[in-house]
Formats: C-alpha cells, structure tokens, sequence
C-alpha cells in the first residue's frame, strides 16, 4: 500500500527522483529554494520512500514503479486541486512528456509557443538591472 500525502518532498530527494524518472535534473540549492514555494504537491511513499511526486509545475516517478498507476495517482490530485480554482483561472502546461497530460483535457495549443527564460544576464541587460 503507498501513501499519498499532499507535501512536497524533501530537495535531495526530489533532485534524485527527477533524473531517476527522466526529467531533467534540478539543482539542489534551486530545489531547496523552490519547493517550499510550491502552490500544491503531492508525495507518494511506500515504506517511506518517495517513489513518485507531483506539484502544478512536475510530475516524476521512480523507473521501478512506472506502469503502476503512480503517475495517475499525483496527476488526479493534481487535477482536483486545479479544479478548485476560479473558472477564469488559466491554467496553462509545459511537459517534458504529452501521452499523460490529454486524458485530463489537456491539449496543445496550435497558435502558441511556450518559452523560458534562459539568459537572466540578457534579461538583466534589457532592463537595466546589473
């Protein structure tokens, strides 16, 4: 039986879990920072371990326990949390993968890119904040 607690998981564990499961690696001291600020999460644990997670921004399981229903698990709670929101709040999605995300109604625009900011020195430049 797991555990599904609405909590982020801890930054070292967090970190690990990204790249065990695919997504691309996070940097420990921007996970620290970033996660206590996240708007909603979700921990899946068996015996303690975080074998799966989700917050509005990622969603990462263990390689061992993909193919279980884990995914859907913190995408659902995901879900009704954004459910619970204002109907006028745009709620808009950037994923590393796309097979999960359309059977919750999610789709991809046809007229829109989504970008990053990548540079913070051009940004910085650009508006005069050295």
């Amino acid at each position: 039986m797991v555990d599904v607690v609405h909590e982020v998981p801890e930054a070292l564990e967090y970190c690990s879990l990204r790249v065990e499961s695919g997504l691309s690696p996070m940097y420990l001291d921007v996970a620290k920072d970033s996660l206590p600020r996240s708007l909603f999460a979700v921990t899946v644990r068996d015996g303690g371990r975080l074998i799966g997670m989700g917050r509005v921004v990622d969603v990462a399981v263990h390689p061992l326990r993909q193919g279980e229903g884990i995914s859907r698990l913190v995408l659902d709670e995901i879900v009704r949390f954004l459910l619970g929101l204002p109907d006028r709040t745009i709620i808009s999605l950037f994923a590393d993968i796309d097979w999960l995300y359309g059977k919750y109604g999610f789709a991809a625009p046809a007229a829109s890119t989504g970008m990053f900011l990548r540079d913070r020195d051009v940004a910085r430049e650009r508006v005069g904040v050295l």
